[in-house]
């Protein structure tokens, strides 16, 4: 072989050698909001490029969407809320299990009653027999408004239940065809505003054990056995994530970058979601309370929504929140004058 030719596959190899390893694809799934920004910061900041992950995400319509493709594999991993389906789903013995803290204590969650009302139903004694709005049967705030009528001696029987999705509950209130609901943010910070209801219990201040996880991170059990390596690469790059959402929620000097982040990338196309209202809180070492989830369990069987009570090994795993943190190290909040409970 000539030199030069010698001279040109060496420069081949170098080449070949100096080039990057193909990034490896794991598709994601979650309800936009303010929940999802975490994932988000990840792939904007470039944490799972550095990982060598690509990470294709898909907007799922509602949260109850969640098991069923993360179960089937159509995504790797999807956020989603604790319900009775996600019990069942492991009773079953379906390739999922929860790998991540998504939402946790505090939550913004409130039980409000309609503003003409508030003399009448002072306390939660007073719900008795009264209609009261809950979103769904089976999704997390029924054991929240479980846990607080139980305060009191009452349960569901003891009250008429209605199902009202959330962004219908001010019209309800508006037409008197509920007389108390269970809200979430924002809807529930803009139903005080429009005076329509004042709020008669906050579930931070009844529910035990606390803080009560209520949206994870779920994973394929079967894609995460065969890619071991690539699941704790994600996850680890995706706590960046986090810990950046942290210091932003704490009013850290990040807080102006991850909203204008989330403006520019239409996760949220209302600035004043991010401005004015709360945003969901989360543990920055992506752990979750296992007492929490277990007591979640508890009731939904008790409710005959769930089949049986299943030990935490079954429910969760913690190899990927320990791999992260032994690679990342403590969290530090920047900003230490923030007063807000939560992601820290």
């Amino acid at each position: 072989m000539k030199v030069s030719h010698l001279v040109v596959f060496a420069g081949a190899l170098v080449l070949a050698s100096a080039a990057p390893a193909q990034e490896q694809v794991v598709r994601v799934g979650s309800v936009r909001s303010t929940a999802s920004l975490a994932t988000l910061i990840a792939v904007e900041k470039g944490y799972f490029k550095d990982a060598g992950i690509k990470v294709e995400l898909t907007d799922l319509d509602t949260s109850t969407d969640s098991l069923a493709v993360v179960a089937q594999n159509r995504l790797q991993i999807v956020g989603g809320g604790l319900s009775a389906a996600y019990f069942n789903a492991v009773e079953k013995s379906l390739p999922v299990t929860v790998a991540f803290d998504r939402v946790s204590s505090p939550l913004g969650h409130k039980l409000l009653v309609r503003t003409d009302l508030k003399e009448a139903i002072k306390s939660v004694a007073d719900l008795k027999g009264r209609p009261l709005a809950s979103n769904s049967r089976g999704s997390i705030t029924n054991y929240e408004i479980g846990k607080i009528l139980a305060t009191v001696g009452l349960g569901f029987r003891d009250v008429d239940l209605k199902f009202i999705p959330f962004t219908q509950v001010a019209i309800a209130f508006a037409n008197k065809a509920v007389d108390a609901a269970f809200v979430i943010p924002p809807f529930a910070a803009q139903i005080v505003e429009q005076r329509l209801g004042v709020v008669v219990a906050d579930p931070d201040d009844f529910v035990q054990p606390h803080p009560m996880t209520i949206a994870v991170a779920f994973i394929n059990t079967d894609w995460a056995a065969k890619n071991d390596a690539l699941a704790k690469s994600y996850f680890t790059a995706y706590m960046r994530g986090v810990r950046d959402y942290c210091q932003a929620y704490h009013d850290g000097p990040n807080r102006a970058e991850v909203i204008d982040m989330a403006i520019r990338t239409g996760l949220e196309r209302r600035p004043e979601i991010l401005t004015k209202y709360p945003w969901s809180a989360r543990n920055p070492d992506g752990r979750f309370n296992v007492a929490s989830m277990l007591d979640i369990q508890a009731f939904f069987v008790k409710e005959g929504l769930s089949i049986s009570n299943l030990p935490a090994e079954k429910l969760v795993t913690n190899a990927y929140i320990e791999h992260a943190n032994r690679a990342l190290g403590p969290f530090t909040l920047t900003n230490q004058a923030s007063t807000l409970a939560g992601c820290r």
